[in-house]
């Protein structure tokens, strides 16, 4: 196992997260369902703007709900990016449809929504676009496209949280926005997800799903009285714990966007100098929030010596995403794609770099300095 001198992530944390899942833990009761969930569900829905939120116990999870609660029938299909995480795919397998992989453009990574309106059949339920290492897709003509087909757009926001297009926030464009709360994110719980909406009936069926079908009358844990159980459901709830940790993290959001945007605009400023390399951007009415640092090199044969450089160094970098038409599992399996040149050439000329809210400046400027001496 390396031992890295810079990680790709490290994360934040604070006293006050302590406090929040100490008093939890001290209570001795409530260690599910307890007042913590709906607060951090409703500062959610507040912070985002959407009028509802429901917590999960994690990002595949809440994916996988959603396309549930659109009844997800096994001959339909969901349009899907194949340059994303392999979640994003898997929750459409789980919930028994095919997913479509469509080509992505190359400005935001994100769905191409030129062939994404092409790869729109009868069979397709929804399009599930992916905002790229924090930065919006072209979200405002893939939620046109949506209307116009009468389709359902489901936002995998799980890279993006508090990022904009236009002062619009992320996550108020879909019919669901489903966030996650794994390690790396915006802010972390460890594990976790969560779905944000505007329809009470997606929301109604989103709270059955993820409790064993069971009405929410009572509390399950503290109430003698009989449950009632409607429809099949899962164990997906987030616990108590989980949640006030997610509180006490997203209390200091804008903190940690505002870390990482100022590292990320320290590494560009630094490596704009060289023209092998194609850095992160954002335009006027964008707000990217660095979830990732990813930089295009001309190919993939400078790429994979960069990575094996920066390794000898201590500096751990990753490719975020290899395709997942590609991997073993998915040549198995059903799924239909569309031509994905993009998606394959981004792919192999990719890498992300260590970009968390904690970074040093010695550690930023051994980064900088360990790239340059390799183009050096």
């Amino acid at each position: 196992m390396t031992e890295w001198k810079i990680p790709l992530y490290k994360i934040n944390h604070n006293k006050d997260d302590e406090i929040f899942v100490s008093k939890v833990i001290r209570r001795n009761m409530g260690w599910a369902i307890g007042p913590e969930i709906n607060k951090f569900e409703k500062n959610l829905a507040e912070y985002v703007g959407t009028k509802f939120c429901i917590s999960f116990n994690s990002g595949t999870s809440a994916l996988h709900a959603s396309l549930l609660s659109i009844g997800l029938k096994s001959n339909q299909e969901i349009i899907v990016p194949s340059f994303t995480f392999i979640a994003t795919a898997n929750s459409v397998l789980m919930a028994g449809g095919i997913p479509h992989f469509v080509d992505i453009e190359k400005e935001n990574y994100g769905l191409d929504p030129v062939q994404t309106e092409h790869s729109i059949s009868k069979n397709v339920k929804a399009i599930m676009p992916v905002h790229y290492a924090g930065l919006p897709c072209k979200i405002n003509e893939l939620r046109n496209i949506a209307d116009k087909k009468k389709i359902y757009l489901i936002e995998d926001a799980a890279e993006s949280l508090g990022s904009t297009t236009n002062k619009k926030m992320i996550g108020t464009f879909g019919d669901l926005s489903v966030l996650s709360f794994a390690p790396n994110k915006i802010i972390t719980t460890g594990e976790g997800g969560a779905v944000l909406t505007n329809s009470k009936t997606l929301h109604e069926k989103l709270k059955l799903i993820r409790s064993h079908g069971r009405l929410e009358t009572s509390n399950y844990f503290s109430s003698s009285l009989k449950p009632k159980y409607v429809t099949l459901g899962y164990n997906w709830r987030m616990p108590s714990m989980i949640a006030a940790l997610g509180l006490s993290q997203l209390n200091r959001i804008e903190k940690l966007i505002n870390m990482r945007r100022k590292n990320a605009h320290f590494i560009s400023n630094k490596l704009k100098k060289f023209p092998q390399i194609t850095l992160p951007t954002e335009s006027k009415h964008e707000k990217h929030v660095f979830q990732l640092y990813s930089i295009l090199l001309p190919n993939s044969y400078q790429r994979n010596n960069l990575m094996a450089f920066l390794t000898k160094k201590g500096i751990m970098t990753k490719v975020y995403f290899e395709p997942i038409h590609t991997t073993q599992f998915y040549k198995k399996v059903n799924f239909k794609k569309s031509e994905l040149k993009n998606t394959l050439e981004i792919s192999n000329r990719i890498i992300s770099l260590p970009i968390y809210p904690d970074l040093t400046q010695n550690e930023l400027q051994y980064i900088v300095d360990s790239i340059s001496n390799f183009f050096k």
